[in-house]
């Protein structure tokens, strides 16, 4: 059996620190056809294959979360071997270096920027984005490939990834800013929408995730 076959029976590992819609997520990933393992330790890494961090919150009292858990170490080791990772939402985020939201506050790093708040419009936009928008692919990103685009995913967010932010491939939404809404960098991927509250366009995501980064 080659070594393809072998990861794609591995779980992925969802990472459960406190900080994160992990039940949700779960059946998300499940019904995406994805073998999906809860873990809420470094020690039930093992036997898994891939590293998907979910958020929600606050971003200090999230990564104080994941930090306590134990996860930045295994993380940055899993990035490091090459391994497939997913942020969703806060999560997303979290794979920057900081976030204004809390100055002093180290992000994982895995990707060079900070995150910045919305600044509302008058009027026009309200803070923070909530509903449904479009999401627009830049370049050949493999959780949008073959996705018919501009789609229209879930987002809940107070803070974006600002497309200065320097990566390979993803998608852009804007809402007062333009943003990053997907990005993937190398074996480093992310949505900033929530992909299990953004019905096909959302599963679509995720099944790709599957065949093109998992399988691929």
């Amino acid at each position: 059996m080659n070594e393809t076959a072998v990861s794609a029976i591995l779980p992925v590992a969802l990472l459960d620190y406190g900080g994160g819609n992990v039940h949700s997520c779960h059946k998300a990933f499940v019904r995406a056809g994805i073998e999906t393992r809860v873990v809420s330790s470094p020690a039930e890494l093992e036997g898994t294959r891939g590293l998907v961090v979910p958020g929600q919150g606050h971003f200090r009292q999230v990564m104080e979360a994941f930090d306590a858990s134990g996860f930045r170490a295994p993380i940055m080791a899993a990035a490091a071997a090459g391994e497939p990772i997913f942020g969703i939402c806060v999560g997303m985020q979290m794979l920057l270096e900081g976030s204004e939201e809390a100055l002093g506050v180290a992000g994982l790093g895995l990707l060079p920027g900070t995150v910045l708040r919305f600044s509302p419009q008058e009027d026009a936009e309200k803070v923070p984005h909530m509903g449904w928008n479009s999401v627009d692919k830049v370049g050949d990103s493999p959780l949008l490939r073959n996705l018919f685009c501009p789609a229209y995913a879930y987002f809940v967010h107070s803070y974006y990834v600002p497309i200065t932010v320097d990566v390979e491939a993803g998608a852009i939404t804007e809402y007062g800013a333009a943003f990053w809404s997907v990005l993937s960098q190398g074996n480093v991927h992310a949505t900033q929408f929530h992909p299990e509250k953004s019905g096909e366009v959302g599963m679509a995501v995720l099944k790709r995730f599957k065949e093109q980064v998992l399988e691929g």
